[in-house]
């Protein structure tokens, strides 16, 4: 019988995990007696479409090597933000594209990424069946957002999360040195949707209880009502921490730093926030005339492998691990995704979803997981959250600092 031969690809923006689901590929391309090649795309699909690709069997040749590699943050293989219009709009990018598939050989598509990625999955899977093609597309779902339908959560986000919250303990410890009343706030990442700026609530502890205050995208952000709760918070402390999201929108819909004509976008279209942070810390300085500090954390959330999720980086692995199977069992134009059965014990099962069920479509926190004040979360979203951030990456160190795997050939 022939043998099987795949290709892989990552997009979008990366998180710790998104290797470790490369890696599980890998491993189970490997591991199986059905593929001759695994190769990898250098830059997600705009690469592939340059001709830029490589013999990843060969680079990862030992079991060593792939453990090196799932835990190495970013994207070994590289990044796009390339649009990929429909065939109906530009036919002639298919055409190519396949032509360069079907030279290859290639039996399977992998593309690991998050909401845009499976938009691109689900292009390439319905020019596949228009022209009756073989090949066989499977979308791997990985973002900090947690936005993606089709599963419970997704790759990335947990250790994303863990250090959200990690380091709102540690500014917390930091706020508190001196005699003074203050205010930080902690921007963080989340466009339309808040679960990572939800995850600093597992900041609070036995003997903390900040942030005080969390403002999330869901819901609409009033500046009189924030500077209320701001009031209402330093008649029991001194010290005042807050999380927000980048993506809060006031009552008309329109995002806190959105200076409408003049905001940058991406390829897709999306909003590139920065200044919601800056924005309150001005407000809330004016208002209170004390010491007032706003923290973006920024690209360190999505990068820090040295504070990452045991839990996230193991389900990242075994999902691309599932994708192969998926591939060789299943039909093609599938999501993969988890299926949680309980919070505790915390008990998953990995499935998959038509892209078409997934693709350009948010997951957002449900209103009945924000408090009524819109400050805060409840106890059901905590119960969700607590499970993804539990167990430590036990990393390996050379000279004092991470030892991760070389992604020198991207930078040329």
């Amino acid at each position: 019988m022939k043998k099987r031969n795949c290709i892989i690809g990552q997009s979008g923006g990366p998180t710790i995990a998104i290797n470790a689901s490369l890696a599980g590929i890998i491993h189970k391309a490997k591991s199986t007696a059905e593929y001759e090649n695994v190769y990898g795309m250098i830059n997600g699909i705009k690469g592939l479409l340059e001709g830029r690709y490589m013999d990843l069997l060969k680079e990862f040749d030992t079991g060593e090597k792939i453990n090196a590699l799932k835990q190495t943050p970013a994207m070994y293989l590289g990044s796009c933000r390339f649009k990929l219009p429909t065939y109906k709009e530009n036919e002639e990018t298919y055409v190519k594209l396949f032509e360069i598939l079907e030279k290859l050989e290639i039996t399977d598509f992998f593309y690991i990424g998050g909401n845009d990625s499976m938009d691109t999955v689900m292009k390439l899977d319905d020019y596949a069946q228009s022209i009756n093609s073989p090949i066989k597309f499977i979308g791997i779902p990985k973002t900090i957002d947690n936005d993606l339908m089709g599963t419970d959560h997704t790759p990335g986000f947990g250790s994303a999360a863990k250090y959200v919250a990690s380091s709102i303990l540690e500014v917390v410890h930091d706020s508190l040195i001196y005699q003074l009343q203050s205010v930080t706030i902690i921007e963080i990442m989340g466009r339309n949707a808040g679960w990572l700026t939800a995850a600093a609530a597992l900041a609070r502890n036995e003997y903390n209880d900040a942030p005080d205050l969390i403002y999330l995208p869901e819901v609409v952000f009033d500046k009189d009502k924030f500077l209320d709760d701001i009031r209402e918070v330093f008649k029991r402390k001194r010290c005042v921490v807050i999380a927000v999201s980048e993506g809060i929108k006031d009552k008309d819909g329109h995002f806190l730093d959105d200076n409408s004509k003049y905001a940058k976008k991406d390829a897709f279209g999306h909003v590139l926030h920065s200044g919601t942070g800056k924005m309150l810390e001005s407000l809330v300085f004016k208002e209170f005339q004390c010491k007032v500090r706003s923290i973006e954390l920024n690209v360190l959330q999505r990068c820090a492998m040295h504070i990452g999720s045991k839990t996230d980086l193991n389900e990242s692995f075994v999902i691309g691990q599932k994708a192969v199977e998926t591939a060789m069992t299943k039909k093609s134009g599938q999501v993969m995704g988890f299926k949680r059965i309980s919070n505790n014990p915390y008990v998953i099962d990995y499935i998959s979803t038509d892209v078409r069920e997934v693709a350009n479509l948010e997951q957002k926190i449900p209103t009945e997981w924000i408090n009524d004040d819109h400050n805060g979360i409840t106890k059901e979203l905590y119960d969700y959250l607590f499970p993804l951030i539990q167990g430590e990456v036990h990393i390996t160190y050379k000279n004092g600092i991470p030892a991760y795997y070389s992604c020198k050939h991207l930078n040329h």
